[in-house]
């Protein structure tokens, strides 16, 4: 029959554990934001230089076509 370890012995590792967990999952938390709000800058970006392809294409004379200008991903 194997020794029970005690509770009370578990609990210190478990405990750095767990804060271990939890900082990481904050550090996650903060990156996810960040890349949440670039995409976002990129896509405001994206949105100005098609609206800027569409106004020279209008300037020129030329036909605004649909499948010409370049979309933003959904998201």
């Amino acid at each position: 029959m194997t020794d029970a370890i005690p509770i009370e012995t578990k609990l210190p590792p478990l405990r750095r554990k767990l804060a271990e967990l939890k900082q990481e999952w904050e550090t996650g938390q903060r990156r996810l934001a960040a890349l949440e709000a670039q995409r976002q800058d990129i896509r405001d970006t994206l949105l100005r230089i098609a609206g800027a392809i569409q106004v020279m294409q209008e300037l020129l004379g030329e036909t605004v076509e649909e499948p010409s200008l370049p979309r933003p991903a959904a998201g």
